[in-house]
């Protein structure tokens, strides 16, 4: 299971909901661009030393997905098909789903756009 900056925020918050849901996955992964969107939220956050400390204690347990050429091709044809559809989804999530297809994991998002990528698995909490 991949998780989108929203719910990597709620578990590190402790959402018992994110929780659940993760015990009962076999893999669970962080892409690379959602590391990058909280490393940047953490840096303007009054809990910045919390935030920074259960990264560094707890990054180790996640996978942690890097950008390759191939998931630059799947990203690319998936804001095209995203775009002629007429629901384009904003360009970090598009790369979150590339990543998602690519790897073949399900999406852990509240955010209902994930639902017009052909081919992935939203889950919820």
């Amino acid at each position: 299971m991949i998780l989108d900056t929203n719910a990597l925020s709620a578990f590190v918050d402790g959402d018992a909901g994110v929780g659940d849901v993760l015990r009962t996955q076999v893999r669970a992964a962080i892409p690379v661009v959602v590391l990058g969107e909280f490393q940047y939220g953490i840096a303007h956050s009054k809990r910045r030393a919390s935030y920074e400390a259960w990264l560094a204690s707890n990054l180790i347990h996640f996978d942690i997905l890097s950008v390759t050429d191939d998931t630059a091709v799947a990203y690319a044809a998936l804001r095209v098909t995203l775009k002629r559809s007429g629901r384009p989804i904003p360009a970090n999530d598009a790369w979150i789903a590339a990543l998602a297809l690519q790897h073949r994991l399900p999406v852990l998002s509240r955010d209902q756009h994930f639902d017009a990528v052909p081919g992935l698995n939203r889950r919820s909490w």
